[in-house]
C-alpha cells in the first residue's frame, strides 16, 4: 500500500463524512463503481488526478479541500491562491468596483471566507456613519464576526439581535465545516455567542417571514434592512472563491430617505 494512496483515499473519505454520503452515493454521483471507490478511500488503489478531481467535483468540495486532496495523493494543486491586489485579479477588483457602486446608496460589502471586510461602497460607510461607528476599515483588519460578537460589539444595535446574530451564527457554523480559520475564530467568540448557538426551534421557519430583517437602532430612528448574497460563478482561485458581495436593501421608505441625506 502506497503511503500516498493512503493519505489522498483518507482525505477523501474525511470529506465525504463531512459531508454524510454513503461511498454508494458518492460513486452514483462521480460515475465509478462502490467497489473502486472502497479501494480508493482505504489506499489499496491510487487514483488518477483526473478521477480525484471528478470524486472531488462529486462531493462539491471547496477549492482549498480540492487542492489539500491532490496534494495528501501525491498531485500538484490545481487552484491558485492569489492576494486579492495581485495583478492577474484585477478583472475581479473591477467586477467588485463596479457592483458596489452600482447599489449606492444602499449599503453593499465584500467579505472574504473568514468574514474579513475587503472592499465596501460609499453606502456602507454612510450607514456606519449613521450608527456611530465612523469610518469602516476594508484592508481585512475589520472582522465582523468578531465586530458583532464581542464584548461591545454592534450585536448591541440591533432591535432584532437574537433573530439576525443567531442567523449569523448558523450561517458561520455552516462555512467553517469547510474552513479551518473560521472555526479558529468561532471558537475565540464562543463564550460571547453562547445565547446565539441554539438552532432555530422546530417549526419555527413554518411561521417565520420569509425574509429575515435587519431593524438597526440609530440616532435618526429605526433602519431595517434586507439583504442578498453574490459570488463568483466558477471561480478557478481560492480567494476569488471566497469572496462574497452582501447588498443591504432599505426594507422602508424612511431608510432609503436616511441613506440618501446622509
Amino acid at each position: 500500500m502506497h503511503a500516498l494512496s493512503k493519505a489522498g483515499g483518507t482525505r477523501l473519505k474525511e470529506l465525504r463524512t463531512a459531508r454524510r454520503l454513503s461511498q454508494l452515493e458518492l460513486a452514483f454521483r462521480a460515475g465509478v463503481s462502490q467497489r473502486h471507490l472502497s479501494c480508493i478511500e482505504t489506499g489499496r488503489a491510487q487514483p488518477s488526478r483526473e478521477m480525484l478531481l471528478a470524486l472531488l467535483e462529486a462531493l462539491g468540495a471547496t477549492l482549498v479541500e480540492r487542492n489539500d486532496a491532490l496534494l495528501a495523493a501525491g498531485y500538484a494543486p490545481v487552484y491558485g491562491h492569489r492576494p486579492l491586489d495581485a495583478p492577474e485579479l484585477r478583472p475581479v477588483r473591477a467586477a467588485l468596483e463596479h457592483l458596489l457602486k452600482a447599489h449606492d446608496p444602499a449599503p453593499a460589502l465584500v467579505l472574504d471566507a473568514t468574514w474579513n471586510l475587503v472592499q465596501s461602497n460609499q453606502g456602507l460607510q454612510r450607514l456606519a456613519r449613521l450608527l456611530g461607528l465612523g469610518a469602516l476599515p476594508v484592508d481585512g483588519s475589520l472582522n465582523l464576526l468578531r465586530a458583532t460578537f464581542a464584548p461591545g460589539g454592534i450585536r448591541g444595535l440591533y432591535l432584532n439581535a437574537d433573530e439576525i446574530c443567531g442567523e449569523t451564527w448558523r450561517r458561520a457554523s455552516r462555512e467553517a465545516l469547510h474552513v479551518p480559520e473560521l472555526r479558529a475564530i468561532l471558537a475565540e467568540l464562543a463564550p460571547h455567542a453562547e445565547p446565539f448557538h441554539v438552532a432555530a426551534p422546530a417549526g419555527a421557519a413554518a411561521s417565520a417571514p420569509p425574509v429575515v430583517t435587519a431593524r438597526l437602532a440609530s440616532p435618526v430612528g429605526e433602519l431595517r434592512f434586507l439583504s442578498t448574497f453574490t459570488t463568483f460563478g466558477a471561480p478557478l482561485d481560492v480567494t476569488v472563491a471566497s469572496l462574497r458581495v452582501e447588498h443591504l436593501f432599505p426594507a422602508d421608505a424612511a431608510t432609503w430617505a436616511a441613506l440618501s441625506a446622509g
